[in-house]
C-alpha cells in the first residue's frame, strides 16, 4: 500500500511556535491580560461552539461579563419567513442569497444590548457570537472564531449545530447544508471579509477540544506568505452509493466506511489550509486566502472576472468496484444564473487517473434519438419498479488511463464503474441535476434526489455521437517539446473557461502562471519537486495524485522529478484562458 499520499499538508510559516495558544485556559489566560474593564468581542462563524467559549470563559473568571449575539437574533420563524424566497421548496437547490448578517438582527433587541454594553461592570465584557462585532463595533480586542466548511458538515451530521438563528439541530442534515451553501455561509463570508485585516487574534475551532489561538498579524503573515508560494490544501474524503476501493488503497484511508466515493481536493470553499508555526499547525478556511489575497492568488484578469470566488475545482470520483454515478447533467449559464444567482456554471472534464478493463464513461446522446420517448422513460423510470436502459440513449465510450473527456455544460454524462475520475472543473458543484440514479438508495437508506424538471430544460439535444466523439473525447494537441519533456493541450472545450495542458517529462519543465492562478495534479510517476528558479520559494515535494495550487503572483517555477527515473513522469495543469 503506497502511503506517500500526504494528508495534512501545511504551509511552513515559521520556525517557532511562539504566540500560538492552545487549549482554553491557555487562550482565555492570553486575552484575560487584556482584560480590566476593556470589551473583549468574539465574532463566530455559523458552526462554532459558541457554549464551549463562554463556558471557558466562566472557568477562568466567574466575575466576566458574557453577552451572547445571539439574543439579537429574530425569532427562528421570523428569520425562516426571511429566508423562504432563497430557500425554495426543493430538497437541494436554492438561490444565492444577498442578504446580510444584519438581516438576520431584531431592531429593538439590538438596541437593548447596545445600552447593556454601555453600563460599566469592574471586570471584562465578553460579546461572543455570530454578529457579534454588530453589538460592538469598536471593541477592545477582535477575535474571529473560525472553523472550515468540511467541519462544519461533520458537525451537521453529528446533529451537534443548527444553522443560523435557527433551532434545527436534528434536522436532515441535508437541509442543513442547503441552508448554509445557499444563506448562512454566503452571509458570514461577506461579513468576515472586511474583518480579517483588523483582527487582533484567530481562533481555530476545527477541533473542538483541542483549540489554538494565533495573533491577527501571525495570521495575515502566513496568507501573505502562502500566496507567495505553491501549496496544498487539505483533502478530506467521503463515501457514497456508488463509491470505489482504490482512494483507499491509494491514499491509506481508515477502513470504516463502506467505500470512498470523493476526495475534495482543491476546493478552497471547503477546504482547509494548514499554516505551520514551528511544530503547531493553525487550521483556517482555505477561502479566507482567496478573501485575503484574492488578486495575487487568481492573477488580476481571473479577480476581475470572478471576484473572491475560486474558480477552479480538482476532486476524484472513484468507482473501483463500486458503480456508475447518477446520469446527469449540469445547468447552462443563463439557466443556473437566473435559477439560481450564479453567474458562472460547471462546466467540467474527466481525466482517467485509472481504469479497469471494462471502464467507460457514458457521454453526450446517440444519433437520431426519439427525444419525447427518452424523456417519457425517464418520467417513467422515477416509479417504484421500473427502470431506464441509459445505454439505449446514451453513448457510452471504453475508458483507460490518462483519456480525457470534456463535458461543457448540458452535455449528458456519467462515469461508469471501475475508473477513478480526475474531475476537473468550474466550482459550482453542487448544481447536478440527476436523470436517472440506476434504481439505487443513498448513503441513508432513502432515494436520491432526482431533477428530471431541471435537466431536461438543459439537456443539448445535439449533442450526439459524431460530435462528441469530434469536440470532447481525446481532444489531444502537442504544443511544445524538448528532448526531456513534452506539452500537449488536451482541453477543455471552447464553450469552457478553463484550458488544460498535460506535461510529460523525465527533467525539468519550466512553467510560467502567466497571470492566472494554476492548479496541478501528479497523474504519473510517484514524486516531483516544484522549485522557483529565482531561490523565491522553499521547494515544495509532491507524491502520486496529490494536487497543488501555485498562485497567479509566483509567475515563474520549475516541475521536476525528484529522482532519476527511466519512466515518464505527468502532470495535468488547469488555468484560467485570460485572453477570452
Amino acid at each position: 500500500m503506497n502511503c506517500d499520499y500526504d494528508k495534512y499538508p501545511y504551509v511552513a510559516i515559521a520556525p517557532g511556535s511562539t504566540g500560538c495558544e492552545i487549549g482554553w485556559g491557555a487562550i482565555m489566560t492570553r486575552l484575560h491580560r487584556f482584560a480590566g474593564g476593556r470589551i473583549i468581542c468574539i465574532e463566530c462563524y455559523p458552526g462554532v461552539f459558541e457554549d464551549d467559549i463562554c463556558r471557558a470563559i466562566e472557568d477562568l473568571d466567574l466575575s466576566a461579563r458574557i453577552i451572547r449575539s445571539r439574543c439579537a437574533l429574530k425569532t427562528p420563524a421570523e428569520i425562516e419567513a426571511l429566508l423562504a424566497r432563497d430557500l425554495t421548496d426543493d430538497p437541494v437547490f436554492g438561490h444565492l442569497t444577498c442578504l446580510e448578517l444584519k438581516d438576520f438582527l431584531a431592531y429593538e433587541r439590538l438596541e437593548n444590548l447596545k445600552e447593556t454594553l454601555q453600563k460599566t461592570v469592574p471586570g471584562p465584557t465578553f460579546v461572543v457570537g455570530t454578529g457579534a462585532t454588530l453589538l460592538c463595533e469598536g471593541p477592545d480586542v477582535l477575535v474571529y472564531a473560525d472553523l472550515a466548511r468540511w467541519e462544519i458538515q461533520q458537525r451537521q451530521r453529528r446533529n451537534e449545530v443548527a444553522n443560523l438563528g435557527a433551532t434545527n439541530e436534528s434536522a436532515d442534515p441535508s437541509a442543513k447544508y442547503k441552508r448554509g451553501f445557499f444563506v448562512d455561509w454566503r452571509v458570514a463570508d461577506r461579513f468576515k471579509a472586511p474583518l480579517l485585516p483588523r483582527i487582533d487574534f484567530l481562533l481555530d475551532t476545527n477541533k473542538r477540544h483541542e483549540p489554538k489561538m494565533i495573533s491577527g498579524e501571525m495570521l495575515r503573515k502566513g496568507l501573505s506568505a502562502a500566496v507567495r508560494q505553491p501549496f496544498r490544501v487539505v483533502p478530506f474524503f467521503d463515501p457514497g452509493p456508488w463509491g470505489g476501493q482504490w482512494l483507499r488503497k491509494t491514499c491509506c484511508l481508515p477502513s470504516e466506511p463502506p467505500n470512498y466515493a470523493w476526495c475534495f481536493d482543491c476546493v478552497p470553499e471547503e477546504n482547509s489550509l494548514l499554516l505551520g508555526f514551528g511544530n503547531v499547525t493553525i487550521e483556517v478556511p482555505a477561502l479566507d486566502l482567496v478573501l485575503s489575497h484574492p488578486r495575487e492568488l487568481l492573477g488580476d484578469a481571473v479577480h476581475a472576472r470572478f471576484g473572491t470566488e475560486f474558480p477552479i475545482r480538482f476532486d476524484f470520483l472513484d468507482t473501483m468496484e463500486g458503480g456508475n454515478l447518477s446520469l446527469q447533467v449540469h445547468p447552462l449559464t443563463e439557466y443556473i444564473q437566473e435559477q439560481f444567482g450564479v453567474h458562472y456554471t460547471q462546466d467540467e472534464s474527466y481525466y482517467l487517473l485509472d481504469a479497469g478493463d471494462d471502464a467507460c464513461v457514458y457521454l453526450g446522446l446517440k444519433e437520431q434519438l426519439d427525444r419525447e420517448s427518452m424523456i417519457r422513460e425517464l418520467q417513467q423510470a422515477q416509479n417504484p419498479g421500473n427502470t431506464f436502459s441509459a445505454e439505449r440513449y446514451a453513448n457510452v465510450w471504453p475508458a483507460k488511463k490518462h483519456d480525457h473527456f470534456l463535458i461543457p455544460a448540458g452535455t449528458i454524462h456519467c462515469s461508469g464503474r471501475n475508473c477513478v475520475v480526475l474531475e476537473i472543473s468550474a466550482t459550482p458543484y453542487i448544481f447536478t441535476f440527476k436523470l436517472w440514479d440506476w434504481g439505487r438508495l443513498g448513503m441513508d437508506g432513502r432515494p436520491r434526489p432526482i431533477h428530471l424538471e431541471h435537466g431536461i430544460q438543459n439537456v443539448q439535444w445535439d449533442r450526439t455521437t459524431a460530435w462528441v466523439e469530434r469536440e470532447l473525447v481525446n481532444r489531444v494537441e502537442q504544443v511544445a517539446q524538448s528532448n526531456d519533456w513534452q506539452e500537449e493541450r488536451t482541453g477543455l472545450h471552447e464553450r469552457e473557461f478553463i484550458e488544460t495542458r498535460r506535461h510529460w517529462f523525465s527533467g525539468a519543465v519550466r512553467h510560467n502562471t502567466s497571470g492566472s492562478v494554476n492548479v496541478l495534479n501528479l497523474v504519473e510517476g510517484s514524486e516531483i519537486v516544484v522549485e522557483s528558479p529565482s531561490g523565491a520559494f522553499q521547494p515544495m515535494h509532491v507524491h502520486f495524485a496529490e494536487t497543488f495550487v501555485v498562485p497567479a503572483a509566483v509567475g515563474s517555477y520549475i516541475v521536476r522529478p525528484a529522482f532519476a527515473a527511466s519512466k515518464s513522469f505527468a502532470t495535468i495543469k488547469a488555468s484560467v484562458r485570460t485572453g477570452l
